[in-house]
């Protein structure tokens, strides 16, 4: 199995590298194409994971069996029109992999020539140290051969799910636009950490911890995370005080505020 990438930007390049780095995957960078619209990426990213860069991304999809559109969403009108006539001349439609956000199955169908198999797949910057959440959908071209190869492909970067496409906006913002507030709530309290006076450095560290032993316990123990906000809570505690406080400051409406609005914005990317 060959596999193409159009564009070598960070995410491309954290797909790549999980795909040759991982001690379990099956992957050969050999069996890797990539282009990119300065070539130089391209052959950056090629040298790095023992890859093959190309000069055009028609030479990419003559070589591949797997063609991954790792391009910004506003390019995908400009790059995939001029791939279509080599799609067309192959034997065997590839299977085409979009990590575009909010570009829609029907979008992709309206650009690709038609019968080409298409999977959506949304990771996000975790995919960086492998620990990426990833969403996948199909159009009913699709093969559950085909999708497991996709999913092969991206398990080395972290965790895949299979999402129904009307609910791939919501996945884009609890599995990708998250990250970032995560982030921003680990900065917050290593910054308050830091002006009661202790180093950020340390205190970002044992943020990060706690959120990650937070998460874990989530997902091991099987309880929802409220009933875990109540067992940390004791009667006239501290814990509670802070509680309070952040439902006074707006917390949980600032966040559906936010998750409102990246799904909007998802919504009017895919038009």
């Amino acid at each position: 199995m060959k596999y193409g990438f159009i564009g070598a930007g960070n995410m491309a390049g954290a797909i790549i590298k999980g795909m040759t780095r991982s001690t379990e995957s099956r992957f050969d960078g050999k069996d890797i194409s990539i282009t990119s619209r300065t070539v130089v990426s391209a052959e950056e990213l090629a040298k790095a994971c023992g890859a093959n860069a190309c000069r055009t991304g028609v030479e990419v999809v003559a070589a591949s069996d797997v063609l991954v559109l790792a391009v910004k969403p506003q390019m995908l009108a400009e790059v995939v029109p001029a791939l279509a006539g080599a799609i067309e001349e192959k034997a065997e439609r590839p299977l085409v992999v979009s990590i575009a956000a909010g570009k829609t199955l029907e979008y992709l169908e309206g650009l690709l020539p038609a019968n080409t198999p298409i999977v959506r797949v949304m990771p996000n910057i975790n995919a960086k140290i492998g620990a990426s959440t990833s969403g996948l959908c199909a159009n009913a071209l699709v093969s559950e051969e085909q999708k497991q190869i996709v999913r092969e492909m991206f398990s080395t970067i972290g965790t895949v799910a299979e999402i129904e496409e009307k609910q791939f906006g919501i996945f884009s913002v609890i599995g990708g636009a998250s990250v970032a507030f995560a982030y921003m709530y680990m900065d917050a309290l290593a910054r308050a950490a830091l002006k009661a006076g202790m180093p950020k450095k340390q205190a970002l560290q044992i943020t990060a911890e706690t959120v990650l032993g937070s998460a874990r316990m989530v997902l091991e123990s099987g309880e929802a995370p409220w009933p875990l906000v109540d067992q940390v809570c004791s009667p006239g505690g501290t814990t509670i005080e802070g509680v309070t406080a952040l439902q006074a400051a707006g917390f949980e409406s600032a966040l559906t505020k936010a998750f409102d609005a990246v799904l909007e914005k998802d919504v009017r990317l895919g038009k």
